[in-house]
């Protein structure tokens, strides 16, 4: 298999879960183990699919998530580089660092959880979980990605906190990158899926504390997989 614009020899096998996460993870071990060195310009996305057997779509989301960890630079017109051979300390994503969101979100979105649930009306509740039945069903990663920045946004809108709906719509795009690169790296949407539902149960139930728990749980779970995709390449 031909990862790049060189002849490369060696590459590890692809073990599938979902075709992105098991073209990431490949192109992330070729990359930390030296076969793919810095400055490695990748192939293209076509030749890419094709070494693999998947599609151009498949391989677009496992080159984001390289992007996203810092491993890889795509430059206009020249092509997609390796970078680095692992991620930083803290990532970057969107317009804010890892750290930064981690250590904003509990005081944003852990109350307007808590206002929701006693604020929630009907229809805002409907909303919440019809997202939240959208997420269970969808298979497309980014389309999943999409719902969950809407959920998140939505308990804020729900919360009747204009500061909270105002502050989680600004950072949507960052939550996006943050759900897209967690998801893939981390294999953990089907977590997330019963996370927000039991947030969604706290809120329909009219219950602020445990709302304010589901989701400081949920927010506890995304730090500490954020630490351990750094973590993970220092071993």
């Amino acid at each position: 298999m031909n990862l790049s614009d060189s002849p490369t020899a060696g590459l590890p096998p692809i073990e599938r879960s979902s075709a992105a996460e098991a073209v990431f993870r490949s192109l992330r071990q070729a990359i930390g183990d030296g076969t793919l060195p810095v400055g490695t310009k990748l192939a293209a996305e076509a030749r890419l699919a094709a070494d693999f057997g998947v599609s151009r779509s498949v391989v677009r989301e496992a080159l984001r998530s390289c992007a996203a960890l810092g491993l890889t630079r795509t430059e206009t017109g020249r092509g997609t580089f390796v970078v680095a051979t692992r991620p930083p300390q803290d990532l970057v994503l969107g317009a804010y660092s890892a750290h930064d969101l981690n250590q904003a979100r509990p005081h944003i979105e852990i109350p307007a959880a808590e206002l929701a649930a006693g604020h929630r009306a009907d229809d805002e509740l409907a909303g919440l979980r019809r997202l939240v039945d959208a997420m269970d069903a969808e298979d497309d990663g980014e389309a999943w990605v999409e719902l969950d920045a809407s959920f998140h946004a939505a308990i804020a809108d729900a919360s009747g906190n204009a500061v909270f709906a105002k502050i989680v719509a600004d950072i949507r795009d960052a939550l996006t990158h943050q759900s897209e690169t967690l998801n893939l790296v981390a294999g953990r949407r089907r977590t997330s899926d019963a996370e927000h539902r039991h947030i969604l149960e706290a809120i329909a139930a009219r219950d602020p504390q445990a709302a304010a728990a589901a989701m400081e749980a949920h927010l506890g779970a995304v730090r500490r997989t954020v630490t351990t995709i750094v973590e993970e390449t220092e071993k």
